[in-house]
């Protein structure tokens, strides 16, 4: 310091922007990092030693050998394998009644959810169901990734009922589009 300057001076700021550490902070990093490689040493000289005794064994202290809660290990396969999501939508299946309620529940099952499209697709016993959970998909949209996560269903696709087969042959009507309107 010289004396043009005043005492209680900080430092330049393109000392401190950027600036390689010097002094007391040098000291600071310089025996963290020995510290963490004495650490890493100790540990890799303790399983040797271990090793050569007849075997690695668990201590007091939790490590990645230690056994583990089914459930935790079913959570940690679910997110290390990226099925959270699926495993998420197959549970609003499973909950189905729960979810959009008992009376729409008995009418509408969830059929299969398209992961890639995030579409749920729904089908009903009936065309009047249908009609009524359409008018209701956005409000059963928001509901399902309220649950889920946000933007897990983007679109709700309902069917209507199935018919039963084609059947072609002599008795058909040419021209006729197939089967009616309902049959549930």
């Amino acid at each position: 310091m010289s004396a043009d300057e005043p005492a209680g001076r900080p430092e330049e700021p393109a000392a401190k922007k950027g600036a390689e550490p010097s002094g007391v902070d040098l000291a600071r990093v310089a025996l963290r990092a020995a510290k963490e490689q004495a650490r890493a040493r100790g540990d890799a000289v303790q399983q040797k030693k271990q090793a050569r005794r007849g075997g690695l064994r668990s201590g007091a202290r939790a490590d990645g050998r230690d056994p583990m809660a089914l459930g935790a290990a079913i959570n940690r396969l679910l997110t290390e394998r990226g099925w959270e999501t699926p495993a998420a939508v197959g549970g609003v299946m499973g909950r189905w009644p729960q979810i959009v309620g008992e009376d729409l529940a008995n009418h509408c099952v969830p059929e299969k959810y398209d992961e890639d499209e995030r579409v749920l697709i729904v089908r009903c016993d009936s065309t009047a169901w249908a009609t009524n959970l359409r008018l209701l998909a956005p409000q059963l949209v928001a509901r399902l990734n309220e649950d889920l996560g946000h933007g897990t269903v983007r679109f709700l696709k309902v069917n209507g009922p199935g018919g039963p087969p084609r059947r072609y042959g002599p008795l058909r009507a040419p021209g006729s589009t197939g089967p009616g309107d309902t049959y549930g």
